[in-house]
């Protein structure tokens, strides 16, 4: 082994401690993990911020931060803020606390920072309509064996396969 896959945790291992994590979030939260609730409560919480009525006037925003509802008092929020610190720390703990930009000699940065966002855009349109992300969709829709859950994960991996095909070219 080199040195730089030492820096890593042994995938087994790192699935089963994502397991012990799943088990744990839904005994103290009574949910799953996942990260697309919690960034819309962020969201919610920025918009009744800035203009409180319309927060009310909608109802797909007023569900979650409508009246006195206060969006971001919920684990989810929590959960998102520990995974972004835990994530930080561990990089830093282990030297790989750097910013980047990784891409293929064929592309430009500013071409690549466009596929990023279009990519996380229609990423995260697909999370909210399927009503949770790959990760809450995977583990926690997959550890109770939703139909749903393995639906969206096959065609994720389905639709990453058929884009391969036409942007693999920027990466080699």
């Amino acid at each position: 082994m080199n040195a730089r896959s030492q820096r890593f945790l042994n995938p087994y291992l790192g699935g089963a401690l994502l397991g012990l994590l799943l088990f744990a979030s839904n005994f103290v939260t009574g949910g799953g993990i996942g990260a697309s609730g919690a960034i819309n409560r962020c969201q919610v919480a920025v918009v009744k911020a800035l203009a409180p009525g319309h927060v009310d006037r909608v109802p797909y925003l007023a569900e979650t931060g409508g009246g006195s509802r206060r969006p971001l008092a919920d684990a989810s929020v929590w959960m998102l803020l520990g995974t972004f610190l835990g994530g930080l720390v561990s990089g830093a703990a282990q030297g790989r606390l750097k910013v980047e930009l990784l891409k293929g000699p064929r592309i430009g940065n500013g071409k690549r920072l466009i596929l990023a966002f279009v990519g996380g855009a229609i990423m995260g349109y697909g999370a909210r309509m399927a009503r949770g992300c790959t990760s809450g969709q995977a583990l926690s829709g997959g550890a109770v064996l939703s139909v749903g859950s393995f639906a969206f994960m096959f065609s994720i991996f389905g639709a990453g396969y058929a884009l391969a095909y036409f942007l693999r070219r920027q990466w080699i």
